[in-house]
């Protein structure tokens, strides 16, 4: 298995990061198998979805319908409604897992892949990519 890590700014608010570019750029040229995508992070999360077009805005007000940032939280440290960010990974999973065909991830015509992280307390990430050679 070859695997790297790759640093991700996501700044001080909600937000949806496209990685699909660096994700195909680790792949290019591996041949089949499977690409997987995870973020070692208790507070984020990846997502397959179409970007550009309003739908990461879309699943950032869903989740604020969902997981709202207020105090019922049980989980308190870091800013108000922190706690939310931790429940986010069972709501979008930390990982994926995608085939790769002749050294190109088999996506649909409008997915991406996400990191969604809802957590302005931490502002860089790491993602994991590991490619499974089949």
């Amino acid at each position: 298995m070859e695997s790297t890590v790759i640093t991700v700014e996501t700044g001080s608010r909600p937000s949806v990061t496209d990685l699909t570019e660096r994700a195909f750029a680790f792949v290019k040229g591996r041949g089949d198998g499977l690409l997987h995508v995870f973020v070692p992070h208790a507070t984020a999360g990846i997502a397959i979805i179409e970007t550009g077009a309003g739908s990461d805005d879309d699943l950032l007000a869903a989740l604020d319908e969902v997981l709202p940032t207020d105090d019922r939280w049980q989980h308190r440290h870091g800013s108000r409604g922190h706690g939310r960010d931790h429940v986010l990974p069972a709501f979008v999973a930390p990982y994926a897992s995608l085939p790769v065909l002749n050294g190109r991830i088999a996506l649909g015509t409008w997915q991406s892949i996400c990191l969604v992280d809802t957590n302005g307390d931490n502002r860089t990430r790491q993602v994991r990519f590991s490619f499974l050679a089949g």
